[in-house]
């Protein structure tokens, strides 16, 4: 079958030949579609993501959409090694699938379930929103960031506050209030939190952080010397500000009602993440939600690959 291969962790993968793979016990065929180049699966394939198992010739992909041989169309995820989602075929785990609506087409299934599972399982099973409660986006001008805000809606939010760099974009995209930062420049990140504190006084119950870094500091340090006297679920999903550590001193929690949580794999169970697809599929059903995209055949995996992050690229398979 033809695929892309990553030959060694960390090379861009090439368009070739790949011996089919075979069901075991358990296990189902799925002649993909459509698979999305999400950070996940090029963090993976660069072995620069947590969940990885290093390895060479493989086939890169975590998810995608397709048909089972008896002719279900469903979302797929967590394939077995060495297969993955940009192929002609993978095969994963019986349980790992979930019914596509037939409203939602295969490139928009495809691109939107990674982006829209992040927000949705980090609202829902890490910080339990609640109809009402304020929700805080950080770095709202991406294809997850965005679309959060319209799930948070979807789900209960009351208002909903974005932070990100691009001034106009962030005024573009529906939210209540919005503040805008250049994380390298020190006045900004102390404007960040001048203009973030009196939000914070009038209530942020979740934050929800695609960013990490300088401006997420900024968010917590806002929020701790703020006046709000209700727990604050500041939930990490990313670090696409490209900073992975930040020094956070002790007294922003031991001084507030300020709650750093996780939201990812292994902190959400599999389960709850496909359910969190699931839902979102619903939402994109009833509403007609949809994302940009720029679509790839399989054979320009390598022009693909090195695409800008939006739209969101997608590799039509068939």
């Amino acid at each position: 079958m033809k695929a892309a291969i990553i030959n060694e962790v960390g090379q861009i993968p090439t368009y070739g030949d790949y011996a089919e793979p075979v069901a075991k016990a358990g296990q189902v065929l799925i002649n993909v579609n459509a698979s999305a180049l999400s950070n996940l699966t090029k963090m993976r394939a660069m072995g620069q993501h947590y969940s990885v198992d290093n390895q060479s010739n493989f086939i890169p992909g975590v998810d995608g959409v397709g048909n089972t041989l008896d002719g279900r169309r469903v979302y797929f995820a967590m394939t077995e090694a060495p297969y993955g989602g940009l192929a002609n075929q993978t095969v994963v785990d019986e349980r790992m699938i979930v019914p596509i609506p037939d409203e939602v087409d295969d490139i928009m299934a495809a691109a939107i379930a990674n982006p829209g599972m992040s927000s949705w399982a980090a609202l829902v099973y890490r910080a339990g929103l609640k109809p009402g409660q304020t929700v805080l986006i950080n770095g709202a001008t991406g294809s997850a960031g965005s679309l959060a805000i319209k799930i948070a809606r979807h789900l209960g939010a009351g208002k909903v506050i974005v932070t990100g760099r691009d001034d106009k974009k962030l005024s573009e995209l529906g939210a209540d209030e919005y503040v805008s930062f250049d994380s390298t420049k020190k006045a900004d990140k102390e404007g960040m939190i001048k203009n973030l504190k009196p939000l914070a006084s009038a209530g942020i119950d979740i934050v929800l952080d695609y960013l990490w870094g300088d401006s997420a500091l900024a968010i917590m340090i806002a929020i701790a010397k703020s006046d709000y006297k209700q727990p604050t679920r500041f939930i990490t999903i990313g670090s696409a500000a490209g900073k992975k550590e930040v020094a956070l001193p002790s007294a922003l929690f031991r001084s507030s009602k300020l709650e750093l949580i996780g939201s990812g794999i292994n902190s959400v169970s599999v389960l709850n993440l496909l359910e969190s697809i699931a839902g979102v599929y619903h939402m994109v059903a009833q509403e007609g939600l949809k994302i940009p995209t720029t679509v790839f055949s399989l054979p320009e995996i390598q022009e693909a690959w090195v695409a800008p992050t939006a739209p969101r690229a997608v590799v039509k398979v068939r």
